[in-house]
């Protein structure tokens, strides 16, 4: 039996990619500090003998007494909400977190996926975007916390992979979407969805021109399997190529939950991308990969979860209180 550590494991990416490797037949050996991530997601997960969860931030050290297959590398707040409150965690998991998690690897001999990011191309320059593209980032902006940590995952990523022949994958994640998405986590999808079930105007950032690429989270955890199990090395953007505007969006989510409310308009934040579209060549060519499932398909499932919610889940402002990490 193949035995699988994820890191970020009860966030909404790393649960789905526990639910698919148990699926697969995996011993999955589950990691999350829970700074960000909730039991909840993985707690159907709990009673299964190969299913097992540890509470440990990897920015401190990680240690796995048995034998390890593979390692991904999911633990990171996600959402600028949360980024921008935490920092420097969110360096340090990006940075000493990679770095503890592939000196387990080599330790092993197993072979890691790092879950990169979209926004590794920052405000880009060039569009759609391609994995050959440098990316135009500013490291001293406020979403450099985030941007950078990635960009540094790559980078020591490739250097182990090259200096000590370590086994390693990249997957650069566009825009996802699914169950157990935070409604409060600023992210768009979930900020409108919200913003409807509440009765509450729906907030486009801008004039709503920027653009952006959903992905379903099945495709996406798809995506990432192949990667994993593929022979392939450099980074894959693995997200959907059909664009659309903010605006475009909103009003999308208006006609869906059949509600009524206004659009209203705020200033851009620092540093938002203006567009945002992946280019999928390589993951169709290399991993026979593209997205199955239709944006209006997804989102009635993610409605249909939203609306499933509790009335206290529903009008929470607040995830969770940071204060204590102030200065770590």
């Amino acid at each position: 039996m193949k035995k699988t550590l994820i890191t970020g494991a009860a966030g909404f990416l790393g649960s789905h990619l526990c639910d698919r490797f148990i699926a697969e037949g995996h011993h999955v050996i589950a990691m999350d500090n829970l700074i960000t991530g909730d039991l909840k997601n993985i707690e159907h997960l709990f009673p299964l003998e190969r299913f097992e969860f540890h509470h440990h931030d990897v920015s401190t050290f990680v240690h796995y007494g048995g034998d390890l297959d593979y390692i991904l590398h999911f633990a990171s707040p996600a959402s600028p909400i949360d980024y921008l409150k935490i920092p420097i965690e969110t360096l340090k998991v990006g940075s000493l977190g990679t770095l503890n998690l592939l000196g387990l690897a080599k330790e092993k001999n197993a072979r890691i996926l790092v879950a990169s990011t979209s926004e590794v191309y920052g405000d880009p320059l060039v569009h759609p975007q391609n994995e050959d593209y440098y990316g135009n980032v500013s490291p001293i902006g406020p979403r450099g916390v985030y941007d950078e940590a990635k960009r540094f995952m790559e980078s020591i990523t490739m250097a182990y992979h090259r200096h000590h022949g370590l086994d390693t994958r990249i997957v650069r994640i566009f825009n996802t979407y699914g169950s157990r998405m935070r409604l409060n986590d600023g992210r768009v999808v979930p900020a409108f969805m919200g913003q409807a079930l509440r009765g509450e105007d729906l907030t486009v950032f801008g004039d709503g021109s920027q653009t952006r690429s959903f992905t379903y989270i099945d495709d996406q955890v798809e995506g990432i399997y192949r990667l994993l199990m593929s022979d392939y090395v450099e980074p894959i953007n693995i997200g959907n190529p059909d664009e659309t505007t903010i605006l475009e969006f909103a009003e999308e989510i208006i006609k869906l939950t059949g509600t009524d409310q206004k659009i209203v308009f705020k200033p851009l934040p620092v540093d938002d991308p203006l567009q945002r579209q992946p280019d999928i060549s390589r993951a169709r060519e290399v991993l026979g990969w593209e997205p199955k499932v239709h944006r209006s398909e997804g989102l009635r499932k993610v409605y249909e979860y939203f609306k499933s919610l509790s009335p206290e889940e529903l009008h929470q402002k607040e995830h969770r209180d940071f204060s204590h990490l102030k200065g770590k």
